[in-house]
């Protein structure tokens, strides 16, 4: 039986783009996220195209409890055989000045960006260190390396993903564990309606004039570092559209 690949917020975006590929590749997946349809469509989907096992887990990250008793639900033999964590669950909501911000803004994206991924990379690196191998692939951003004006508590937030990949590494090099940062520049999917609240003219303005990263792009970089020999470990991936040169520099047509 094929590893697994545990692939937190795979109903959109980043995580969906990465259940595809690595499914596209042989590796059984294990994906979890909120929308329970989007989880079972994918399921559906990716088990008739590719005949691989798939197993969906529908819980919100920032819950350490939902998250604790879904990820002990596993059977034994699918923990034995998980192979890599990517934690992309994540998000921004809200953009402005520090002292206008939204307190539940704020926490939200914290207890996801944050926390969420402590949580579940808590409950899921036990079960690498008890198979002696593993990879954690934790999705940052640009905003984890550049704070940018508005951005001020979502750039906090990926600079503590940023800061924990590191963290992670450090721990886990004794037990031959890999832990890379992927660090995405502009990139267009649900992430930019998220931040403005479902104004669909406001997020498609951040696009405009320029191509931005796409998921697949992201799925890709992941597949890449995840496939690498036993004794390669990429640490730290920055990767952004042709058309920006830092987290403010865009060229726009």
């Amino acid at each position: 039986m094929n590893d697994y690949a545990l692939i937190t917020g795979a109903t959109a975006g980043f995580g969906e783009a990465c259940a595809k590929i690595f499914a596209k590749n042989q590796w059984n997946l294990i994906i979890t996220g909120r929308r329970d349809e989007r989880l079972q469509s994918l399921k559906n989907s990716l088990s008739e195209e590719h005949g691989i096992h798939v197993i969906t887990l529908c819980f919100d990250v920032r819950n350490q409890e939902e998250v604790s008793v879904s990820l002990d639900s596993l059977p034994p033999e699918v923990k034995n055989k998980i192979g890599l964590l990517i934690n992309n669950a994540g998000l921004a909501v809200g953009k402005g000045p520090i002292d206008k911000g939204i307190t539940d803004d704020w926490e939200r994206m914290i207890d996801t960006n944050v926390k969420g991924l402590l949580y579940v990379s808590k409950a899921v690196i036990p079960m690498l260190k008890e198979n002696g191998k593993g990879h954690i692939i934790n999705i940052g951003s640009i905003a984890g390396k550049e704070v940018y004006p508005g951005g001020n508590v979502y750039c906090a937030s990926k600079h503590a993903v940023d800061a924990l990949s590191k963290a992670m590494r450090i721990d886990l090099v004794e037990y031959g564990i890999k832990v890379t940062n992927i660090a995405p520049g502009a990139a267009e999917t649900e992430f930019s309606i998220v931040r403005f609240k479902g104004d669909t003219s406001a997020a498609d303005s951040v696009y405009k004039g320029y191509d931005p990263l796409i998921a697949i792009d992201i799925a890709e970089t992941a597949y890449f570092a995840a496939t690498r020999p036993a004794h390669v470990n990429l640490n730290d991936i920055v990767i952004m559209p042709t058309a920006q040169a830092s987290a403010t520099v865009l060229h726009k047509n």
